[in-house]
């Protein structure tokens, strides 16, 4: 079914690099993944529709509407920072 050698060819499709004990693992892991498939081969699906969305309800929307947000220096009064009245912010990029 899968062999080391199919192990380690998909390794290198993938840029992976796995010691022994890895590919061992990897090997045990990717039979026992084909079985189960295998296993779900056999089951009967005829009648059976296909689900495109495993929960078919919507969520429910609650009305928009407009309503009184947070003033300026509430929202600032609780930032850790604040520079000419708005947020201070860490530099994300050098």
């Amino acid at each position: 079914m899968v062999s080391i050698e199919d192990v380690k060819y998909i390794a290198e499709l993938c840029k992976l690099k796995f010691n022994d004990g890895e590919l061992e693992s990897f090997t045990y892991e990717f039979k026992e993944i084909l079985n189960y498939v295998d296993q779900l081969k056999e089951v009967d699906t005829e009648g059976v529709k296909p689900t495109y969305f495993v929960n078919s309800n919507s969520q429910p929307l609650r009305e928009d509407r407009v309503e009184e947000g947070l003033s300026k220096e509430d929202a600032i009064k609780n930032a850790p920072e604040e520079q000419y009245g708005y947020f201070k912010l860490l530099n994300v990029m050098e």
